[in-house]
């Protein structure tokens, strides 16, 4: 399978699209390069000398609509311009024909220039919708992040691996897919071959198809990640290879080639540690927070992560409201900046096992669940292997949840159950429900309502002659003898 197939789906971030703009006064084609706090746009000649100004914008509908609505909301004058919308490959080129357009008018050219062209109506609607009603005005960039809709979806084809709607929705895993992302947990499907069924885990995410529907794109787990071949022109080295089965972040910038554009695009590389798929995103599509954990990150510290590598950081405060220390890195899958403490099973530690040969030896208990410190008395049950309640654990989406924890030392790993799935598992059996009855609270087992001494656990019936011989011996009549 040739390396552009078989990397098909974990290509660097989508080819962004560029921002063209008509300067009305001016009679010039330029390319939008930023807007200032007081909604001045600046912009530069659309040439290939000045093609890392541009500014690059998400393709897909929503996206773009969201933050063309804020872009068109800023900018001062908005009349005096009119904008254009083109793949990022073909921008300068586009950008010439414009031009010829502007300066020389034809009917071709002016077709052209509107199926490029971005409306501004749906940025007066939105203006309007502002003034009559605040909350919905303070929701719309939430909502406009979706990439997809439900509908778009395929859910035969979703059917036809064993999954629905319903399924998805019940396990979190249908919000994640429509904003564009991969499902943060693998999924058990299972695919028809005809004569038999493949069953396996996988992670799953939505590819535009062109038709305009979305494209189911399965993840499946591999046995360990592929290093030894290029990835999109890059050649990892052996300080790659190393920091990428160690930390799951090779740890810096590299320069990939598009393999149908040629165009060269700035990446940082990470592992997908529940596939073990090699992942790319564009330095473009890098956001660092301006605070980690109570800490302010100064330019410095920002450069740092933006250019892939790792940043030790102190005094960070966790949701306990205690300090800790810890190294942070931004992760190419995760598309945030990680802990890297968080990282327990590293595939390094896999990698040198199998190199070795040599069996699975107990890991070491991590000191902390989900970003969550365990305390001193906590983490001495649970590393001895004992169920333990977390509570405050903070998703995603900045929600607080609860549940319970358990550390297997054979294979490194930690069980997470939430408090109905633990209540429903530590359920007492019938025989020990009947142990209870008859020990602790005075009722009577009619299996053994004569046996003298206390039932054993489990115990239902008579467990020996001896007991049984108490069973079947009538009791003795508590009755005043009447003469």
């Amino acid at each position: 399978m040739s390396e552009e197939i078989t990397n098909k789906q974990e290509m660097p971030e989508q080819l962004s699209d560029i921002l063209l703009v008509l300067d009305k006064e001016k009679m010039k084609i330029q390319a939008v390069k930023s807007i200032d706090e007081n909604g001045k746009m600046e912009t530069v000649d659309p040439t290939k000398k000045n093609q890392n100004q541009f500014m690059r914008v998400d393709k897909h509908g929503d996206f773009f609509s969201n933050f063309f609505s804020n872009f068109f909301s800023q900018l001062k004058n908005p009349t005096n311009f009119s904008f254009f919308k083109v793949a990022e490959p073909e921008a300068i080129e586009k950008a010439k024909e414009m031009q010829k357009q502007v300066d020389k008018p034809t009917p071709e050219g002016e077709k052209m220039m509107k199926e490029h062209e971005v409306k501004t109506d749906i940025q007066e609607n939105n203006k309007q919708e502002n003034k009559n009603d605040m909350a919905t005005a303070q929701t719309t960039p939430e909502t406009s992040e979706y990439r997809y809709k439900p509908e778009q979806i395929d859910w035969d084809t979703m059917k036809n691996i064993g999954l629905s709607k319903e399924y998805l929705e019940k396990r979190n895993l249908l919000d994640p897919l429509l904003r564009g992302y991969k499902t943060n947990e693998l999924v058990p499907i299972g695919i028809n071959l005809g004569g038999s069924i493949l069953r396996t885990d996988a992670r799953l995410s939505l590819q535009q198809g062109e038709d305009g529907n979305a494209i189911v794109a399965i993840h499946g787990i591999k046995k360990e990640p592929n290093l030894h071949f290029e990835f999109f022109g890059h050649k990892f080295t052996d300080e790659d290879k190393k920091n990428l089965l160690e930390t799951g972040n090779m740890g810096r910038v590299v320069n990939l080639i598009n393999s149908k554009t040629g165009e060269l695009m700035p990446s940082i590389i990470s592992i997908d540690r529940l596939t073990n798929d090699v992942i790319a995103l564009r330095t473009d599509f890098i956001k660092i927070p301006d605070e980690i954990k109570g800490v302010k990150l100064n330019d410095e510290q920002k450069q740092t992560l933006m250019e892939g590598k790792p940043l030790k950081l102190e005094g960070m405060i966790s949701t306990k409201g205690t300090e800790f220390s810890a190294t942070v890195q931004y992760n190419a899958d995760k598309r945030y900046t990680e802990f890297l403490f968080d990282r327990s099973n590293s595939n390094g530690q896999k990698q040198n096992n199998q190199q070795n040969n040599q069996q699975s030896q107990p890991q070491e208990a991590p000191k902390t669940f989900r970003g969550k410190e365990l305390t001193d008395e906590q983490y001495k049950d649970f590393k001895a292997g004992q169920t333990v309640y977390m509570a405050g654990l903070v998703d995603k989406k900045g929600q607080t949840y609860n549940g319970y924890i358990t550390f297997n030392k054979d294979t490194g790993k930690t069980g997470f159950e939430f408090p109905n799935q633990y209540k429903e598992r530590m359920q007492p059996t019938e025989a020990h429900k009947t142990q209870t009855a008859v020990n602790s609270q005075g009722k009577t087992n009619e299996a053994t309502k004569n046996i003298k001494e206390p039932l054993k656990s489990g115990q239902q019936r008579p467990k020996n002659e001896k007991q049984q011989e108490q069973q079947n011996k009538p009791a003795k009549s508590r009755g005043r003898k009447v003469s």
